[in-house]
């Protein structure tokens, strides 16, 4: 829903952010092909259902979830939405998930793995966008931000 992504940077004098592709930038290879960069700069947006509370994790595309880390951080075990309700959920289709303008029952937490990079590249609300953004712009534009975790690992 890239449309809402689109008004929400408007109100932040930011919508000149958003890069839109002729190709699908749904997965994080797909995107770090779409932006000729590496798949550790792509921001991958993982939406979950944390005991009944819903969330979207931000981590860099070369890391996963740990679940040791996650059960320790939000005591519970981690628990990704179903394909087919990411998008009435969280206010993004699967493959668009992003941590701007998603709904109102929705939080946003950022993975410590966002600060190895001088920027990454989020997506835009739509399979076939992004943006580039430091760390610290992320904190500051993500809706419904509630903090920073540690719950990366990296990918074997």
């Amino acid at each position: 829903m890239i449309q809402k992504v689109r008004e929400y940077f408007k109100t932040l004098k930011i919508e000149d952010k958003i890069i839109e592709f002729d190709v699908s930038s749904a997965t994080v290879e797909l995107a770090a092909k779409a932006l000729n960069t590496t798949g550790g700069r792509i921001a991958k947006s993982m939406s979950f259902d944390i005991n009944g509370s819903y969330a979207v994790i931000v981590m860099t595309g070369d890391v996963k979830v740990d679940n040791s880390k996650f059960k320790a951080m939000f005591h519970t075990k981690a628990k990704m939405l179903p394909y087919a309700e990411v998008g009435a959920i969280i206010g993004h289709d699967a493959g668009g998930v992003c941590p701007f303008a998603v709904n109102d029952n929705v939080v946003v937490y950022l993975d410590q793995s966002l600060k190895k990079y001088p920027t990454v590249f989020p997506a835009c609300g739509s399979s076939n966008s992004a943006c580039e953004m430091t760390y610290i712009e992320l904190e500051k534009y993500s809706t419904n931000f509630k903090g920073w975790v540690d719950i990366s690992k990296s990918i074997e």
